[in-house]
């Protein structure tokens, strides 16, 4: 057992349930206007606290059972990525431009939410190896995309009204999530290695 400080266990916990509470939020207006990039952003929401509970159930495991399940949560923060491919050729389909000011306050409050989670767990994101960095790596991440998301909403209200910024936004957000599962793949690899 690895001792692990409770202020560390108390920013992931808390990231954790402001992710799920999030998703609700998100998931919902996402649904309501039709919005690729929103959808995309809601499923990295609620996989991100799923990602915070098991990484919060594993604080205390040896270095190599983190780094284990490091390399599962690399295949976890692949999920949004496929989830958003399926949504987007959904709307290829039916290609109707999201309601540009849900779309943007929407994408603001998640802003907000995702930039507190990123500085709560930037000072312990090399405390517990490639679980702690997974943690951070959504967060961070996901504050890039919530800009993305507000800058479509601007687009789609002033520029161009249309579903395709969103389909590039939600295309974008996939690609960045595939990003950190490899990164968080690697890292949990050589962690493996070292402690094998």
């Amino acid at each position: 057992m690895t001792h692990i400080s409770p202020d560390l266990k108390r920013a992931v916990a808390t990231v954790a349930l402001l992710n799920l509470a999030f998703f609700g939020v998100e998931f919902t207006v996402a649904q309501r206007i039709g919005s690729v990039s929103l959808f995309a952003d809601s499923v990295d929401f609620l996989e991100d606290a799923s990602v915070n509970f098991l990484i919060l159930a594993a604080l205390g495991w040896s270095a190599r059972a983190r780094a284990r399940l490091g390399m599962v949560l690399s295949g976890v923060l692949l999920f949004p990525a496929l989830a958003t491919l399926w949504t987007i050729v959904s709307k290829i389909a039916a290609p109707t431009a999201p309601d540009a000011f849900s779309l943007s306050v929407t994408g603001l409050a998640a802003l907000v939410v995702n930039a507190f989670c990123a500085l709560l767990l930037a000072r312990y994101r090399d405390h517990a190896g490639s679980v702690t960095r997974a943690a951070f790596l959504s967060a961070r991440n996901d504050a890039f995309a919530n800009l993305a998301i507000i800058a479509v909403a601007l687009v789609t209200a002033f520029l161009w009204r249309s579903a395709w910024p969103d389909i590039i936004v939600g295309l974008g957000i996939a690609v960045m999530n595939a990003d950190a599962a490899r990164e968080v793949w690697t890292a949990a690899r050589e962690e493996h290695a070292i402690h094998a």
